[in-house]
């Protein structure tokens, strides 16, 4: 058999569409750093989004030379959501929903179709059209891909934002020197306890406080999972070095705690925040005098 059609035998789509790839990587890159996606996250150098093309563009090539060019695990798409991540994760926090991010995307099929048809101008018309068909497979997959990473950034998003307003909705304020409180408002579950304890933490050490309040005020009910996070809190306060008074035990809850029949009786309470701060300056040597029409008297 001819040396020619032996080698003619081994062209395949794949095959074909993973040299163009490599060999036409700087013109796709080319085009592409003009498609929304590049060219709006690569804002102060072009030729930043042209390497970038070029990286992506490297990665589908080996994704086509493996011929798993609908396999989102092949290992051209490592490299891919690797550079792609980062692009991903600028658009969803610009605004842009992962659909919208998808459609983006897609924006680089068009071209990178458009130069293969061009590289290919004497392939055999069904040999052309499978190449075509399995580049936009590959282009596809692609568009999968970065969904996948477009989703898991928005989520993760989410995930910060709802920390950060757990944090804005748990401030800790400094009383006095050496005390600090936390007023908690609404319902604690076990996310929102462990931002009370680690910013109540951080407090206790930044402001080398010897007394740490939490202010239960207004949280609405106290069962028995609240009632175990806030002694976790206070036992972490305590390996702080300093101690913890919980105040706010109004009459409700306080029933409600002997009726769960909860141990509270290593914990210092206090009825309201005022006479939790006047329990700390007390036992920081100091007393709150208050100006009487007879002249000043200690409270």
């Amino acid at each position: 058999m001819p040396e020619h059609e032996t080698a003619a035998e081994h062209i395949t789509p794949a095959s074909d569409v993973g040299r163009f790839l490599h060999r036409r990587r700087e013109q796709i890159a080319q085009r592409w750093a003009d498609e929304p996606l590049f060219r709006t996250v690569f804002t102060v150098s072009r030729d930043e989004a042209v390497e970038a093309g070029r990286v992506v563009a490297d990665a589908l090539a080996q994704v086509a030379d493996t011929g798993r060019v609908a396999d989102t695990d092949a290992a051209g798409f490592t490299v891919i959501r690797e550079q792609l991540a980062a692009m991903a994760a600028s658009r969803v926090r610009f605004g842009l929903t992962s659909g919208q991010v998808s459609t983006e995307v897609d924006g680089l099929r068009a071209p990178a179709v458009d130069l293969l048809v061009a590289d290919l101008p004497d392939a055999p018309p069904d040999h052309l059209r499978e190449c075509t068909t399995l580049l936009t497979v590959l282009m596809g997959t692609l568009r999968l891909v970065v969904l996948e990473t477009s989703l898991s950034e928005g989520q993760a998003l989410i995930d910060r934002q709802q920390t950060e307003l757990l944090e804005a909705a748990t401030p800790v304020i400094r009383l006095w020197d050496g005390i600090v409180a936390v007023p908690l408002i609404g319902t604690l579950d076990s996310a929102r306890s462990q931002v009370v304890m680690e910013t109540l933490l951080t407090a206790v050490v930044d402001q080398q406080a010897r007394f740490a309040i939490l202010d239960i005020t207004g949280v609405p009910m106290v069962d028995s999972l609240v009632a175990q996070h806030l002694m976790k809190t206070v036992a972490a306060v305590r390996l702080m070095g300093a101690e913890c008074v919980v105040s706010g035990i109004r009459p409700a809850i306080a029933q409600t705690i002997v009726h769960l029949g909860l141990d509270l009786g290593t914990v210092v309470t206090r009825s309201s925040l005022a006479d939790a701060l006047g329990y700390a300056l007390h036992r920081l040597g100091a007393d709150i005098v208050l100006a009487t029409p007879g002249g000043a008297g200690p409270r």
